[in-house]
C-alpha cells in the first residue's frame, strides 16, 4: 500500500497535506501468476515463501505442489484439528505413530475415517499397538485408498483372528479392492490365514512386502512336502501360500520384497518359475541362503527385472554378477552392497547394460574401480549412463580410478560415495570438481587423506618436514655407527603433514579459475566427515552452496566457529548439520550462525564441550523446527535446560543427551 501526498501549489502546511491524504493500493498479483511463480522454487524455498502472506500460502497449497506429499502425525488431540484441516485437500498421505487401544487414538482414526476417508490415497501405522476393533472400523471408509503400511502391528496379527467374520472381509473388500501396495514387513505372527484373508481384500496388488517375515521356506521331512503344503496354517506363513497369491495377482504384481527372510534357493526358484508373473522390482536384502545357482535361475525366469536388491547376500560371487550382466538387459538399478565375494570379474560385462542408472558396491572389498572403467571405456554409446555410484569403503580404489571415471561420467553422475576410500586423495577431489559439475550429493567421509588443498583446487608444492620443524639437522650418532644413521625409522606415508594454508595461498586461490569444490554448484548433500586435515581454510572459502540440506563436518578437529559462521552465512537451506566431535565449536560460533539457520531440522553436537547451555536458549529463539538433536556427552549442559528446549520447540522429536554435564542420565527420547 502506498501513500502519497496531493497539494496545491500555495499549500505549505504540512497538517493539511496529510488530511488530504489518498491511500493508493497495490493491487495483488493473481493466484495463477504467484504459482507460476513458486514452481521454479525449490520445496524447502517455496516452504518458506508461503509465510509471506495468505495469497502466497494458498498459491503454495496448489496441487502442483501437492503430489507426493505424506503428512505425520502423533496419536495426540492436537492432532485432531489437523486432521479435520486435511479434509479440505483433494487427496493426501497419511501416518500415525503412537496408535495405541486407548479413546485418544480411536477418536482420531474415527476423525480420519469422517474427513478423509474419500481423500485419503496413502496409509501408515508405524510404531503402534492398534486394536482390529479400530482398524475394521477405519479400513471400510478408506474408499480411495492405494498404499496400506501394516509394518510391524503385531498386536493385529498376534492371535489370528484379524478378518476372520466374513462380514469384515465383505467391507473391508469394497474399500480395498483398488488398493495398490501392501507393506506387511516385520510381522511376527503373520499366518497363512491371515495372509489369505487380507490378500484375499486385495486383488489387485503391484507391490507387496513380506521383509523380514517369518516365512516357512524348508520342507517338512515327515511328509516330504513343503511346511503348509496340507492345510493352512495358524503360526506361519507357507511358501505354498506365497506362491498361490503371485499366481492369483500375476496380472498385476510387479514388485516383490523379500529382504531378510529365510528364503532358499529352491523356494526362489519356485516364486521365480510361477507362470504368467512378470516382476519388475526384487529386493532380497541380507538373504544369506541364496547362492549364485539361484540368482542364475532368477535371471533365466525373470529377465524384465528393472530394480534388483541382493545387497549383503554373502555367498554369492562373480558369477552372479555375470549372470545379471548376461541376462538383465533393461536393468536400471543395482544393489551388490556387501556382497563381500564379489571381485572385479564381470563388472566391465555389467557396466555394458546401457540401460543401468544405479550401481552400489558399497563394502565390496575387492573393487578396485579397474573393471568399472574398462567396461565403460571399451562400450562407448552402449554403456551404462549411471546417475548414481557407491564405491564406499572400497579400500582398493585409488586416484587413477577416480580419475578415470569422473571423465567417463562427468555427463550424468548426480550422487557419488567414496566414504572410507582410504587411498582417495586430493588428486580425486579435483577431478570430480573438474568433471562432475552436475553432482547433487557427494560423501568424501573418512577420507583422511583429503586436505584444505584438494578442496580449493590448488596444487601443494611442498610439504611440511617434521624434522626441520623440530630442528633435526641429520640422522642421530650412535655409538656402534656413528653417522650412519641406520637407527632411523623410515618415514610412513600417514606422517607427512600436509603444509598449511597461508593468506597468500587464499587470495591467490580467489583469483584462479581453478577446479575447487565450488564449482559444483548443485550440491544438496556433502560430507567431509573424519577428514582430519581439513581446516577453516577450505571449509570457510569452498562450502558456500545456496541449495544445500545436508552437512556433515562432525570429527574435524582443526575446524572453528569461523567454518560454522561461514556455513550457516552462505548455506541458509541447511535442514541437517553434523558437527559431533569437533572440540573448536563454541557458543560463540552457535551464536554467529543460529540466526541464519532457521530451516534446520536435525543438528547433531556430541562431545562438543564448549557448547553450553546459552547454545540451547539461541536454537529456541531461532530453529523452532528442530526435529532431532544429538547433545550427548556435552558436558557443560544441564538437563533443567534440557527440558526447557524441549517444552518451547514444537516439532522437537528425538533429543539424544547421555552424559551430559559429565554425568550418565542415560537418557534418549
Amino acid at each position: 500500500m502506498v501513500r502519497g501526498c496531493h497539494h496545491n501549489e500555495g499549500e505549505a502546511d504540512m497538517e493539511d497535506c496529510h488530511e488530504e491524504e489518498d491511500m493508493i493500493e497495490i493491487p495483488e498479483l493473481p493466484l495463477e501468476i504467484i504459482v507460476y511463480i513458486l514452481r521454479f522454487l525449490h520445496a524447502s524455498d517455496r516452504k518458506e515463501a508461503s509465510l509471506v502472506c495468505r495469497s502466497w500460502y494458498y498459491a503454495s497449497q496448489d496441487l502442483h505442489f501437492q503430489k507426493n506429499v505424506t503428512f505425520c502425525v502423533p496419536a495426540s488431540a492436537s492432532s485432531l484439528e489437523m486432521i479435520r484441516g486435511l479434509g479440505k485437500k483433494s487427496r493426501c498421505s497419511l501416518i500415525i505413530s503412537q496408535l495405541d487401544g486407548f479413546s485418544m487414538s480411536r477418536s482420531l482414526l474415527l476423525e480420519v475415517g469422517l474427513c478423509l476417508g474419500s481423500k485419503l490415497e496413502s496409509l501408515s501405522l508405524p510404531g503402534s499397538s492398534i486394536t482390529e476393533a479400530s482398524l475394521l472400523t477405519l479400513l471400510p471408509r478408506l474408499t480411495s485408498l492405494r498404499r496400506l503400511d501394516l509394518r510391524g502391528l503385531d498386536s493385529l496379527f498376534m492371535s489370528g483372528a484379524f478378518l476372520s467374520r466374513e462380514e469384515h472381509r465383505q467391507q473391508v473388500r469394497s474399500a480395498l479392492c483398488g488398493l495398490e501396495e501392501l507393506d506387511l514387513s516385520n510381522l511376527r505372527y503373520l499366518s497363512d490365514l491371515t495372509f489369505n484373508r487380507l490378500t484375499g481384500c486385495t486383488p489387485h496388488l503391484r507391490r507387496l512386502s513380506l521383509a523380514g517375515c517369518h516365512i516357512a521356506f524348508e520342507f517338512d521331512p515327515y511328509r516330504g512336502c513343503p511346511v503348509g503344503a496340507v492345510k493352512d496354517s495358524s503360526a506361519l506363513l507357507s511358501l505354498r501360500n506365497l506362491r498361490k497369491l503371485l499366481t492369483e495377482q500375476k496380472s498385476t504384481l510387479v514388485a516383490l520384497d523379500l529382504s531378510r527372510t529365510s528364503i532358499t534357493p529352491e523356494s526362489l526358484r519356485t516364486i521365480a518359475q510361477v507362470e504368467g508373473l512378470v516382476l519388475e522390482e526384487l529386493c532380497l536384502h541380507g538373504c544369506k541362503e541364496l547362492t549364485d545357482y539361484s540368482m542364475e535361475v532368477l535371471v533365466k525366469h525373470q529377465p524384465s527385472l528393472h530394480k534388483l536388491d541382493i545387497s549383503a547376500c554373502t555367498e554369492l560371487t562373480s558369477r552372479s554378477v555375470e549372470a545379471i550382466a548376461q541376462g538383465l538387459k533393461a536393468l536400471t538399478h543395482l544393489s551388490l552392497s556387501r556382497d563381500w565375494r564379489i571381485t572385479e570379474k564381470g563388472l566391465a560385462e555389467l557396466l555394458c547394460v546401457s540401460s543401468l542408472r544405479s550401481l552400489d558396491l558399497s563394502e565390496c572389498l575387492h573393487v578396485g574401480g579397474t573393471e568399472i572403467v574398462k567396461g565403460l571405456s571399451e562400450s562407448g554409446a552402449a554403456r551404462a549412463q549411471l546417475e548414481t555410484l557407491s564405491l564406499k569403503s572400497c579400500t582398493y580404489i585409488r586416484d587413477l580410478a577416480v580419475f578415470s571415471l569422473t571423465q567417463l561420467l562427468g555427463g550424468t553422475l548426480r550422487e557419488l560415495d567414496l566414504t572410507s576410500c582410504v587411498n582417495v586423495t586430493d588428486l580425486s577431489v579435483r577431478a570430480i570438481a573438474t568433471y562432475l559439475q552436475r553432482l547433487v550429493v557427494l560423501r568424501l567421509g573418512w577420507c583422511k587423506e583429503v586436505t584444505d588443498w584438494g578442496l580449493l583446487g590448488m596444487v601443494e608444492t611442498t610439504k611440511c618436514d617434521p624434522d626441520q620443524e623440530m630442528g633435526d639437522k641429520g640422522p642421530r650418532f650412535t655409538r656402534t655407527f656413528g653417522n650412519m644413521g641406520f637407527f632411523k625409522p623410515p618415514r610412513m606415508p600417514f606422517e607427512d603433514r600436509p603444509k598449511l594454508v597461508t593468506q597468500n595461498d587464499l587470495q591467490q586461490f580467489k583469483q584462479q579459475a581453478g577446479a575447487s569444490l565450488l564449482a559444483l554448484s548443485r550440491l544438496q548433500e556433502l560430507d567431509l566427515s573424519a577428514c582430519p586435515k581439513l581446516t577453516d581454510s577450505s571449509i570457510t572459502q569452498v562450502v558456500r552452496y545456496p541449495e544445500l540440506h545436508r552437512l556433515s563436518l562432525s570429527m574435524l578437529p582443526e575446524i572453528s566457529d569461523a567454518s560454522l559462521a561461514s556455513v550457516a552465512w552462505h548455506c541458509r537451506s541447511l535442514t541437517s548439520l553434523a558437527l559431533s566431535h569437533c572440540p573448536g565449536i563454541s557458543d560463540h560460533g552457535l551464536a554467529q550462525a543460529a540466526p541464519y539457520l532457521h530451516r534446520l531440522q536435525h543438528l547433531y553436537l556430541s562431545c562438543c564441550n564448549n557448547i553450553t547451555d546459552r547454545s540451547l536458549s539461541l536454537l529456541v529463539q531461532h530453529c523452532r523446527r528442530l526435529q532431532t538433536l544429538d547433545i550427548s556427552r556435552c558436558k557443560n549442559i544441564s538437563v533443567t535446560m534440557v527440558d526447557v528446549l524441549q517444552s518451547k520447540l514444537p516439532f522437537l522429536e528425538n533429543v539424544h543427551y547421555k552424559y551430559i554435564g559429565g554425568a550418565d542420565h542415560n537418557l534418549s527420547l
